[in-house]
């Protein structure tokens, strides 16, 4: 376990509403302080850190002074909204101590299932992470309906892990990690130190509710860490009121338990770009292009002699040697009528021709692939 999480230099942290509102009773200001303090240690390190953090539902029914969680759909947007002011205040607060800026991002399902959502989500967090700020990520409770909601932030972590290739997903929670049974009714249930994300068994150990002021239990963190590891991504799941649980987790420390993917991060990515993804259109590029591409660079415009058929951006596109070939596919950073006009063109052309730029390169070699 030492050299799985140690080496992991992006990590994504979730932590549920049960911590973050010391079971319903309110914010608990002094764990999230706590946890500013321990990302700001790692932050130092050189790790990128992404937060996931429930609570904004259970923040805003303290605040509302309800006596319970509500169940109406509109209650319970209107207890995430305000809810979420709280959440974000206290956030920005801890992390501006340690000389760190926050960014708020709110998600639904529809923003990680559209393309070009996808993308932007992604650039927008890539380029926060190079800002060196902290993104603290929540599901859109104030707009979510049944049919797109994430149904819990579990879920939401490990499609985060994804959207952004970490390499580490930390869920913390109220319990100190898998156990073989439900250990508050079973005094024979072991802790599982390690296991392969995806074990069926797992699942069936993991069955049982999660906390009265949470919507998941540990059910839902094994069906993520599975989704995790499809993009290469570990996920340890362990107490968060452990003392320095997330720097003790990220230096490698067997805390709790670990869930350890089995597939390699360029394998996963190469699996999902291959495999995964009908392909909107061809670029026909010229031999520089595939030079640089075999070179493990970016596709820029300039190396793009045509593009053929109708896509819009974030579309999976094939790229064609000179000789026909398709020699790599990706998802292509502009649409195919924009495409045409910046084709041939330098990258300093590109917002004289379109009147703006999204990205310098057509292609970026991290949504990039060889096929041959």
């Amino acid at each position: 376990m030492k050299t799985r999480l140690a080496n992991a230099r992006r990590l994504v942290i979730k932590v549920g509403s049960a911590l973050v509102t010391n079971n319903g009773s309110g914010l608990d200001l002094a764990a999230i302080q706590d946890w500013a303090r321990q990302i700001g240690a790692l932050r130092q390190q050189g790790k990128e850190v992404i937060l996931v953090s429930s609570g904004a539902v259970a923040c805003g029914v303290q605040r509302l002074g309800w006596g319970r969680r509500p169940k109406t759909v509109h209650e319970k947007q209107a207890a995430a909204a305000v809810g979420q002011a709280g959440l974000v205040e206290a956030y920005e607060a801890a992390f501006n101590k340690h000389g760190l800026h926050t960014a708020q991002i709110l998600l639904t399902h529809d923003d990680l299932a559209d393309r070009k959502r996808y993308l932007n989500a992604r650039s927008t967090l890539a380029t926060l992470l190079e800002l060196g700020v902290v993104p603290i990520i929540n599901e859109n409770d104030t707009v979510i309906t049944d049919e797109i909601k994430f149904g819990d932030n579990d879920t939401l972590g490990a499609l985060v892990a994804n959207l952004i290739e970490a390499d580490a997903l930390i869920i913390l929670t109220d319990q100190s990690g898998l156990y073989t049974a439900d250990p508050r009714k079973d005094p024979a249930a072991t802790l599982i130190r390690e296991a392969p994300a995806g074990d069926p068994d797992l699942e069936r150990m993991a069955g049982g509710a999660g906390s009265l002021v949470g919507t998941g239990g540990m059910i839902t963190k094994v069906i993520a860490a599975k989704r995790a590891a499809r993009s290469g991504a570990h996920t340890a799941i362990a107490r968060g009121s452990e003392a320095d649980a997330i720097v003790r987790l990220a230096g490698g420390e067997a805390l709790g338990t670990l869930l350890v993917s089995q597939t390699p991060p360029l394998a996963a990515r190469k699996q999902w770009l291959a495999d995964h993804l009908k392909l909107a259109g061809r670029l026909l590029l010229d031999d520089g292009a595939v030079n640089a591409l075999k070179g493990g660079k970016s596709l820029l415009p300039i190396g793009v002699l045509a593009v053929e058929g109708e896509f819009e951006r974030g579309a999976a596109v094939a790229c064609i040697s000179p000789d026909g070939h398709e020699i790599a596919r990706g998802l292509c950073n502009y649409g195919s009528g924009e495409g045409r006009r910046i084709a041939r063109k330098t990258t300093a052309d590109i917002e004289r021709l379109l009147g703006y730029i999204d990205e310098p390169e057509l292609i970026h070699r991290d949504n990039l692939i060889l096929i041959r």
